[in-house]
């Protein structure tokens, strides 16, 4: 199965179309969002074209390909306007006998552990940086955090981006397809 992973969209009508073209062009069956969808929260500058109405009807559109988990800029009022569900504070999906435990960030994160075992994967969004880094101690890596950055607001001189996973392998990409980072879990 290809999965596209994307997150903090922000309530940018721009990206968030450029995130739907991307997610058909991939051809991915899924669409992974790791929250922060419609609002911008009050520590970030408005993203182009803030229009989280026109965001709600773009994701409506194809709601029985998302799968979804709460950010802090979501509240439950956001679900009476989305056709799939956005309010789970986590999903969890295994890759063989790999957990990948996804969430947004901003309660489970490398500093605040969800339980994981070794070889486990955290999925968060949340800081807009893309990232891939093993967690461990003497040269044994204990867990794999990853991030896609963000969709709409990238921090820290990133890109604007997402990643796709397919055959065990995660590619983190740019608007224009072009892939900067990878990492095969085998």
């Amino acid at each position: 199965m290809k999965v596209m992973i994307a997150s903090d969209i922000h309530g940018s009508a721009y990206y968030c179309n450029k995130m739907i073209e991307v997610f058909k062009e991939e051809k991915a069956e899924k669409l992974l969002l790791l929250g922060d969808i419609l609002y911008h929260g009050p520590r970030n500058d408005l993203p182009k074209d803030y229009e989280p109405k026109r965001v709600i009807e773009m994701l409506n559109n194809i709601s029985e390909e998302i799968l979804c988990v709460r950010g802090n800029c979501e509240a439950e009022v956001d679900q009476m306007v989305l056709n799939f569900p956005v309010l789970a504070e986590y999903c969890i999906l295994y890759l063989g006998h790999r957990m990948m435990f996804i969430t947004h960030g901003h309660k489970l994160n490398p500093e605040n552990l969800p339980p994981l075992k070794k070889g486990d994967i955290l999925l968060n969004g949340h800081t807009h940086v893309p990232k891939c880094k093993g967690y461990g101690q003497c040269g044994q890596i204990d867990y794999i955090y990853m991030n896609p950055g963000s969709v709409s607001i990238p921090k820290e001189n990133s890109t604007h981006s997402y990643m796709i996973l397919e055959d065990n392998t995660f590619t983190w990409k740019d608007f224009d397809g072009n892939a900067f980072m990878e990492y095969n879990i085998k």
